[in-house]
């Protein structure tokens, strides 16, 4: 019940920020922000503030000291919408996913590279054994159908003659009573 109430508070909070920073701040340090998430502790009295800023690694560190000398700024106009006894304390950390998702997708086009290297070397490559590796059911002529027939039957005589042998075999090795 309290990760939902954190949720609605984070998303709420969310909402006024990016509203705020909208109508602009008057620090000209500030560049283009947007915030991507908002995460609130479970005693509901802190907040991390997730945003990310488009441009290069100076206008990333001129939007960061900038946020941070507005963050009392901004936690007092997140106080005044939010109707909660205490207003969380705000802290601002930048969204490393725009850089994740980048490193991601060279790593999907190095992945989409290689399959296609080795497609290439796949189309000009010849069977190791056997085109189809698995063992298929035999089929008999008529010819061979009747020499297996009649091995087969030899086999089993030959069989049948040794199991007899041993029984035998047994049958003299056991004292009979005599009383």
């Amino acid at each position: 019940m309290g990760s939902e109430r954190q949720a609605r508070l984070g998303d709420r909070i969310r909402v006024i920020l990016a509203e705020r920073l909208e109508k602009g701040l008057r620090d000209p340090r500030l560049g283009f922000v947007t915030i991507t998430d908002v995460r609130v502790t479970g005693d509901l009295q802190h907040a991390s503030v997730f945003y990310t800023v488009y441009g290069s690694d100076e206008e990333r560190a001129n939007s960061a000291a900038a946020l941070k000398a507005a963050t009392g700024m901004l936690r007092s106009e997140v106080g005044k919408h939010l109707n909660v006894r205490l207003t969380p304390s705000l802290e601002f950390i930048l969204d490393a996913l725009p850089d994740n998702a980048g490193h991601i997708a060279d790593l999907l086009r190095e992945a989409r590279e290689r399959d296609d290297a080795v497609t290439a070397i796949a189309a000009g490559a010849a069977y190791a054994g056997e085109e189809d590796p698995y063992i298929k059911p035999r089929t008999f002529d008529e010819d061979d159908e009747l020499q297996a027939t009649s091995a087969d039957a030899d086999a089993d005589a030959d069989a049948d003659a040794e199991a007899e042998a041993e029984a035998e075999a047994a049958d003299e090795s056991t004292p009979t009573e005599n009383s």
